[in-house]
Order: C-alpha cells, then sequence, then structure tokens
C-alpha cells in the first residue's frame, strides 16, 4: 500500500508548496497526514504558518507536521557508531575514536545515512498513528544519494556477511582440529556472534527501507517550464529506474511563468501530468495553498490506492 509521498525535483521547483498543498488537501478531505520536511534549508514551516521543529506540530485537526533536523540526525548516527565501536574494542585503549568521528561528521555518506534513518524512525514511531506520509526532499543531489544508499550499502553489508560467516567457519575448524586453540574463547557460531547479528540487523533495517522507496511509496518530480528542472527531472527518473524506483507523477509547477515555447520532454508521456499556474502575487496563506488546484491530483492519488487495494 503506497501511503507515503515524496515529492522530488530540482531546488526552487516549488516542492514545499505542492508537498503542503497536498497534505493540506488529503487532510482537508478527512485523512490523518503527516507532512515532513527533509530539506535541510526548511520552508515548510513558512509555508504552513508555523513554528516546527524534529516532533510533529498540530497544524489542523487531521495535519501535523515536522522539520527533521539533520544536525540532530547525524550526531546521533555517529554518537550510536561510537558506543558501538567504544564496546567492541575496548581492550584498544590506544583507540581514539573522539578524534575519528569528529572528523567523520564531515565524510561523504554521514549525512544520507542520518536522512535514512530519520525516515525510518518517523516511519517505525510515527506513522502507524497517520494515514498518510508526505515527504517534501531536499534538492536532487542529496535525495539521489539517500534513495539510494539502502540498495548500494546493502551490496557492501551482505559482502561484508558473507566474509563473517567464513570467518565464523574457519574458527570452528581450528576449533576442531585444536580444541586448545586460542580461537576457541573467541565466537564460533552466528547465533551468539554479535558481529554478525550487527550485520544481520544492518541488512534488515536497509531491505525495509529499499523496500519502503520500491514498493511502499507514491514518488512525483516537479518541474518548472524550463529546461534545466525537466533535465534534472530526466535524470531522477533515470536514476530512480536503475534502482528499480518508478516514478508516479510529474507536476508542472509555475505553468505560465514564461512565454517562451515549451513541452514535456517525451520521457515522460507515460506518466499522468498534473499542471499548476504561476501566482504572480505569491502564496502567503493556507488557503492560498488550498487554491492552488491540487485536487486532481488528490483524486488521482485516492483513486491508484483504491484499484490497488481492491
Amino acid at each position: 500500500m503506497r501511503d507515503t509521498v515524496f515529492f522530488l525535483g530540482k531546488g526552487g521547483v516549488g516542492k514545499t508548496t505542492l508537498s503542503s498543498a497536498f497534505a493540506l488537501a488529503l487532510a482537508r478531505r478527512g485523512s490523518r497526514v503527516l507532512v515532513v520536511s527533509l530539506d535541510p534549508a526548511h520552508n515548510l514551516g513558512d509555508a504552513l504558518q508555523l513554528k516546527l521543529n524534529g516532533e510533529p506540530k498540530k497544524v489542523e485537526p487531521m495535519l501535523d507536521a515536522l522539520e527533521v533536523d539533520l544536525a540532530y540526525w547525524v550526531d546521533r548516527y555517529l554518537e550510536e557508531s561510537k558506543e558501538e565501536l567504544k564496546a567492541n574494542y575496548s581492550y584498544n585503549t590506544a583507540l581514539n575514536l573522539d578524534s575519528f568521528f569528529s572528523i567523520l561528521k564531515y565524510s561523504p555518506g554521514t549525512e544520507e545515512y542520518a536522512v535514512l534513518w530519520a525516515i525510518e524512525d518517523i516511519r517505525r514511531r510515527l506513522a502507524p498513528k497517520y494515514d498518510f506520509v508526505v515527504f517534501d526532499t531536499p534538492p536532487t543531489a542529496l535525495t539521489l544519494r539517500f534513495l539510494s544508499m539502502p540498495a548500494i550499502s546493502g551490496l557492501w553489508v551482505a559482502e561484508l556477511t558473507k566474509l563473517r560467516e567464513r570467518i565464523l567457519r574457519d574458527r570452528q575448524t581450528i576449533v576442531r582440529l585444536n580444541p586448545q586453540s586460542p580461537v576457541a574463547e573467541s565466537c564460533v557460531d552466528k547465533e551468539d556472534d554479535k558481529v554478525y547479528g550487527k550485520l544481520k540487523n544492518i541488512r534488515t533495517r536497509l531491505t525495509s527501507l529499499e523496500t519502503l522507496f520500491a514498493k511502499q511509496s507514491f514518488m512525483s518530480v516537479i518541474v518548472n517550464p524550463d529546461e534545466l528542472s525537466v533535465s534534472e527531472a530526466i535524470r531522477i527518473k533515470d536514476e530512480l529506474s536503475r534502482l528499480g524506483i518508478m516514478l508516479s507523477a510529474v507536476c508542472l509547477n509555475k505553468k505560465g511563468l514564461s512565454q517562451a515555447d515549451w513541452t514535456l520532454a517525451s520521457e515522460f508521456n507515460q506518466l499522468p501530468l498534473f499542471a499548476y499556474d504561476f501566482s504572480p502575487n505569491g502564496i502567503h496563506t493556507r488557503e492560498d495553498l488550498v487554491h492552488i488546484g491540487i485536487e486532481p491530483f488528490i483524486d488521482y492519488f485516492l483513486g491508484k490506492r483504491k484499484v490497488k487495494n481492491e
């Protein structure tokens, strides 16, 4: 069941506007909705006229919203990793973990993992309270990286798991040949091995997120009537296809902003298209969001879910 919705696209195309309008309209139809900003440069609170933080805040009777604090999730991810290393390598007093993790905080991949674990927390802890969760995503580069992370990391973890199994088999062989070997004091059984158990747990978590993105989410990409945003949307479509994640709809935002001749790229011909006119006076209130014309998109989304459920 696709009860999770992601709005993707180039920075500035209107992801926050459309995701908040979508969530608001869905909530006003009677569904319990949580809308979440994953963008480090949050604008969701501005769009909904409410100061937000990392926990859900009531916007309207059926609508809650939050802005993920990525700095908090980076620190939490690193702290949990540090505690695990300390526990596993407590015998090595020469290992300077504080220095290591102060550098790791700025290493490639750290922010992407922080986004993943934030999404996982929302999925496990908060999503059961709602009918739908709507995500306003960061610009393309970070979004593609965190969407691809479960699949890519899953390959690494699978190989590490095989390596650990081979190590444990070798230990068992040594112990059979020489029961007095020092190896006998270490773990030789997969079921008792902490490292193997940790790898298994990580793999389960990554598989769950991969399934969420590929099979349980409605992915909408937003474009403006310009070549740059469309080119980036094509790149999003191609990258997601390689990951087994299919786009569900295209939203053309700011229609009429330019008078130049423009047509949507043929790559999107097979996807439903929903268009929203440029608002010369801007969008300042929640009522402005309601009146941008999001209803046909809501009808399509709910109709698709009804067909799948039947």
